[in-house]
């Protein structure tokens, strides 16, 4: 290579990096479409739309909230993984849903590590244990008991192939139940089915679960993290039952972009994220509803999903669950 070719190469190199800047500084200046792989109404949802607001009045682009439901929010993932890698295209999601994905279905339109770009992860709520109020029980010893009295009798209602399936899954194997797994299509198809009586018992987030259970239609039986949150103090955690000690189980929300979305753009969006996520009204509506802020960089957000996808693969394995996409 000659000193010419040399020189040459070396400007476009300098142009590129001086370039990159400025894609940041000139986003968004266009509409942001964040992409809700569930229906209206769940935790990411909502999620969406809080943070949807914040990030229209700073940077005076509208945010719109798409809900493209179904197949255990593996629609929605694939849509986003396909667009245009320029930060106008967002997903956000239950992350450990997407790492879960890779596990159990046999076929995805998608690799969860290798098509996404972290943004960051957004918040933790662990799942609330809850049954129809007609369900005879009161305790998660009790709820045992009564699986294991009647077989196949006890109706778990649960988007098939996420969070919540692999923790009533997980919850079944570690304590011998056998409980029949009804499919939804989301979070809020979840708690409907439960609250009419069309399921008998599901693990969701508290955004969802802790409304229907404060006007008595569903009953709360336990919360799936380390600790007693703070405002349910009176509410056990399921690792207090005997047999089920560490059980932690939950909802961790994230944000991705598509892969090749420019270094700066997940940058800006990282950091315009997590500002909205201290903001004082924001941490007060997720704290008193037991969902606490959980900003982390995009680099950390990467290996928080290859550790979680870790985590649930024995589960499955001893399972022998498979679902087809």
């Amino acid at each position: 290579m000659n000193v010419i070719d040399r020189i040459a190469i070396a400007l476009c190199v300098a142009a590129t990096l001086s370039a990159l800047p400025a894609v940041a500084q000139t986003f968004p200046s266009k509409p942001i479409r964040v992409i809700v792989p569930y229906p209206p109404g769940g935790t990411s949802d909502i999620l969406t739309r809080l943070i949807g607001v914040k990030l229209t009045e700073s940077w005076g682009q509208q945010v719109i909230a798409d809900n493209r439901s179904g197949a255990s929010g593996n629609i929605g993932a694939g849509l986003t993984a396909r667009a245009a890698p320029d930060g106008y295209t967002l997903l956000l999601t239950d992350v450990g849903n997407l790492t879960i994905s890779s596990i159990l279905f046999t076929k995805l339109p998608f690799n969860v590590l290798e098509d996404f770009a972290p943004v960051t992860t957004i918040s933790y709520s662990p799942h609330l244990l809850a049954t129809h109020p007609s369900v005879p029980v009161k305790t998660t010893k009790e709820l045992i008991a009564l699986a294991k009295a009647h077989p196949g009798k006890l109706n778990f209602a649960t988007a098939l192939g996420g969070a919540p399936h692999l923790a009533g899954l997980n919850f079944a194997q570690r304590t011998g139940i056998n409980w029949v797994f009804v499919p939804t299509k989301g979070g809020s198809q979840s708690s409907f089915a439960v609250t009419t009586g069309d399921g008998d018992v599901l693990f969701l987030g508290i955004l969802q679960t802790l409304p229907q259970v404060n006007i008595g239609k569903l009953k709360l039986i336990a919360v799936s993290s380390e600790q007693r949150l703070p405002n349910l103090p009176d509410t056990p955690t399921v690792a207090e039952t005997a047999g089920l000690e560490g059980f932690v189980t939950g909802s961790w929300q994230g944000m991705l972009a598509p892969a090749h979305t420019p270094p700066d753009v997940i940058a800006k969006l990282n950091g315009e994220v997590t500002r909205i996520l201290r903001l004082p009204d924001v941490r007060q509506k997720l704290d008193s509803q037991g969902t606490t802020p959980l900003p982390v960089s995009p680099q950390n957000m990467g290996r928080w999903l290859a550790a979680e996808r870790e985590r649930w693969a024995k589960v499955v394995k001893d399972s022998g669950l498979k679902l087809e996409q």
